[in-house]
């Protein structure tokens, strides 16, 4: 597999503790893994932006929110708010889960290195 980012990468990008009381190894394997598997072409060195997008994608996987099993919500199909005596009442669909904000921002910052892109193509490679 394709090294994109080590746990020095991350640390340099979000300084010291970014696992909290997460596994920092597993989180940069989870973080690879999924660099991988959407398709991330970069040059060796690795681009900056690849290095800053893993951070927060090894951040998340730290967290357990990168290849969580469970749903956090998801697209809402009712919502009914009533005024007097102040209810609220939203509803989900079922097999829904919601992206966190951190992961479409990383996914943004990917996008010219993802197939399809506008960037290069090249093999990555890092000892």
């Amino acid at each position: 597999m394709a090294t994109y980012i080590t746990a020095a990468d991350v640390e340099g990008v979000l300084g010291a503790g970014w696992e909290g009381s997460g596994d920092k190894d597993r989180a940069v394997l989870e973080a690879n893994t999924w660099l991988a598997a959407k398709g991330i072409t970069a040059s060796d060195p690795v681009e900056s932006e690849i290095i800053n997008a893993g951070s927060l994608i090894a951040q998340l996987a730290a967290q357990g929110k990168l290849y969580a099993d469970s749903s956090t919500g998801g697209s809402v199909i009712r919502k009914r708010v009533k005024a007097d005596t102040v209810e609220s009442e939203t509803q989900y669909s079922a097999g829904t889960t919601s992206v966190p904000g951190q992961l479409r921002l990383a996914t943004d910052m990917l996008r010219p290195f993802m197939s399809g892109g506008t960037g290069s193509t090249f093999a990555v490679r890092r000892a």
